[in-house]
């Protein structure tokens, strides 16, 4: 049985509010695990002495996920967005943590690099705090291109799962993927 197979069928005991939900969720989890993983992997933190590891951004988000009350999913595409947005918000947490050790006179700055989601010929490694101030920006400006980039970079969706999820067609995904990309690359290089 596919991950896609076993999300549905799982997916109607998970939207419940009682126990059985909660066991849904606990094998949501399971099903998914590898691909959340891929996707927590598809952010690459260059910092040899960050704690978010793969495995400790999937498990953290997660718990930040099924905490949050209200919690629904409507389908696999959906959850892979609710997560990215998840590990989205661990990653900038942890930095924030470090930048403030930093400021004490301890501590440095994640970096990531941005490899296809921001041309690594155009802006190289770049903050990760500044990338977040800048999709911030973008997502008062444009929320559906801000959608894009988090759903690609946050959440390793391809083009055509966005397509799906946002009800859009692939051009347009990829006219808002290169406008953005460029957009974010100006902003994040005059932030360093």
């Amino acid at each position: 049985m596919s991950v896609e197979d076993s999300f549905r069928d799982l997916l109607p005991a998970a939207q419940r509010d009682d126990r059985v939900a909660r066991q849904a969720l606990d094998q949501l989890f399971s099903v998914t695990y590898e691909e959340l993983r891929r996707l927590a992997a598809a952010v690459k933190c260059q910092d040899p002495s960050s704690t978010l590891s793969p495995t400790a951004l999937v498990n953290e988000a997660w718990l930040r996920l099924v905490k949050s009350p209200g919690f629904v999913v409507e389908s696999p595409l959906h959850f892979k967005r609710i997560a990215a947005r998840a590990m989205r918000q661990l990653l900038i947490e942890a930095a924030r943590r470090r930048n403030a050790s930093k400021r004490g006179g301890a501590g440095e700055a994640i970096f990531v690099t941005f490899d296809e989601s921001l041309d690594s010929a155009a802006t190289g490694e770049g903050d990760l705090l500044a990338l977040d101030s800048a999709l911030s920006e973008l997502s008062r400006v444009e929320p559906r291109q801000a959608a894009i980039v988090e759903s690609r970079f946050f959440g390793g969706l391809e083009i055509r799962e966005i397509s799906c999820l946002l009800g859009i067609s692939e051009a347009t995904i990829l006219r808002d993927w290169r406008s953005a990309k460029a957009w974010l690359g100006n902003r994040v290089r005059q932030a360093g």
